[in-house]
């Protein structure tokens, strides 16, 4: 998944010594939680650099951080040769112009509610919450609702 936009609400605030903040869900972190319990592999794919992606991916857990990517299909191909996962097997969330490379290439293309008309367009899934509301968390519910179905059926 993507991180501003998806995970953040895409602001930040700088302060006075040019450090960086950005606010996270703890809706989102829970799901992430959750999600890898239940055997779900993440990767987050960041046109940004920022050690707050870092510090987000030990927090969670997340080994397969991609930033400063400018190529974000070419991050989603690199993380499915690893995995040996099939594009259909892989969810994409992303929020912005940058992202529909990416979004194009997944089995499954999502957006939070808040995303730019792009992404929403191309998007197959569009949450009812906003990037970093919850909109990961919901995402993530739905995934393990539906493999809880087929495990059952």
């Amino acid at each position: 998944m993507d991180v501003d936009g998806v995970l953040t609400d895409g602001g930040f605030i700088w302060g006075p010594n040019g450090e960086e903040y950005k606010s996270f869900s703890f809706f989102d972190i829970m799901g992430l939680s959750l999600g890898r319990k239940a055997g779900l592999i993440f990767a987050l794919i960041s046109g940004e650099d920022s050690p707050l992606i870092d510090r987000m991916a030990v927090k969670m857990g997340i080994s397969d951080v991609y930033k400063g990517c400018k190529d974000k299909a070419s991050a989603l191909r690199s993380f499915a040769a690893k995995y040996r996962l099939d594009m259909s097997e892989i969810c994409f969330m992303g929020d912005d112009v940058n992202d529909l490379p990416a979004m194009k290439l997944a089995g499954l293309a999502a957006s939070p509610a808040t995303a730019h008309k792009a992404a929403l367009s191309e998007a197959g899934l569009v949450m009812k919450c906003g990037g970093g509301q919850g909109a990961v968390r919901e995402l993530i519910d739905l995934i393990l609702s539906n493999k809880n179905k087929e495990v059952s059926s």
